[in-house]
């Protein structure tokens, strides 16, 4: 089990921002970001979106830095990856 994030390179309202996965189950995803302090309204139904300046404080409180290709992958695996099309209900 492992929580991954990405680089912060997704910009949006004038800062970058970061993905946050779980490889396993998204109540360890829920749970991680709750004790880190990052609210439930960054959570878009597969990942957390954490802005830059989070990024370092969550890799020392346990999350893995992974490029973003291989946090893809990874959640693909893992079987909790939205699709486009599951995001637009088709």
């Amino acid at each position: 089990m492992a929580i991954l994030i990405d680089e912060p390179m997704w910009p949006a309202h004038g800062r970058l921002w970061a993905h946050l996965v779980s490889d396993t189950d998204l109540e360890e995803l829920h749970a991680f970001a709750a004790r880190n302090g990052i609210p439930r309204r960054g959570f878009d139904r597969d990942h957390y979106d954490v802005p830059a300046e989070a990024h370092h404080r969550l890799v020392d409180a346990g999350a893995e830095h992974v490029g973003g290709r291989e946090l893809v992958r990874r959640l693909i695996a893992s079987g909790l990856r939205v699709t486009a099309r599951q995001r637009r209900g088709l």
